[in-house]
């Protein structure tokens, strides 16, 4: 199983800290965030991992170089974007990445979390979906994609940041898609996945609600928070 790790965001809601430290290597408990990552990936056998980079990048390439020379078990390879591409525009200009595979992860790393990755890719091949998406419950439903599912699983609706909310579910930024998906990224500059790809999966993909830790850090309140909470 390949991955896509989407770190390229500017953090500005972690400023100060992001004017000098990108945001995938703001520390959780003295280690960077990408760390954590990399612990999850390794334990649920992901084989080679795709970062994509644009603010402060060197940092980053730092740490892509370490690790592939201290780690065998996962490749890592970044992915320069000299302008922002979108989550989807990532994926879109990297399909040759995961050409040879059925299936693959798009996360985005401004989370922490220790989803079971393993039992979401199960479940997403047991529906044959073309899309899962990790979701979880939130109680700020007007700032986050909501979806709406049925009984079996399948989102029946999904509307970036609601005035009027249907659910709680929350997209959790943990995708696992099939080669299909390239027929729904639309091909233009920027793409971003809530607004421009998911809204066209609707009655198409699956949600698996993730009963573990996740927690968006990219907010000063959150990442303090996950330095009190976080206890892998």
């Amino acid at each position: 199983m390949k991955a896509f790790l989407l770190a390229a965001g500017l953090g500005t809601r972690l400023r100060p800290i992001t004017y000098t430290v990108p945001k995938c290597l703001v520390p959780i408990k003295g280690r960077p965030l990408l760390a954590w990552w990399m612990d999850l990936f390794e334990e649920h056998h992901v084989t080679e991992v795709l970062i994509n980079t644009n603010y402060l990048p060197e940092p980053v390439r730092d740490f892509i170089h370490a690790y592939n020379d201290s780690h065998q078990s996962v490749k890592l390879i970044e992915y320069y974007e000299k302008e922002l591409l979108g989550s989807g525009g990532t994926v879109l200009a990297n399909q040759a990445f995961v050409e040879n595979e059925e299936d693959f992860l798009i996360c985005y790393a401004d989370n922490l979390t220790n989803a079971n990755l393993s039992a979401m890719i199960k479940f997403h091949k047991e529906h044959h979906a073309l899309l899962t998406m990790g979701l979880f419950h939130t109680n700020n439903p007007k700032g986050c994609g909501i979806a709406a599912k049925d009984d079996h699983g399948l989102i029946t609706e999904f509307v970036e940041k609601p005035e009027h909310p249907k659910s709680d579910l929350a997209n959790a930024g943990i995708y696992v898609a099939n080669q299909r998906i390239f027929n729904y990224i639309p091909h233009k500059t920027f793409v971003d996945f809530g607004k421009d790809v998911l809204p066209l999966l609707v009655g198409k993909m699956y949600g698996y609600p993730i009963k573990d830790y996740i927690l968006d850090i990219g907010t000063m309140s959150n990442y303090e928070k996950a330095q009190k909470e976080w206890n892998k």
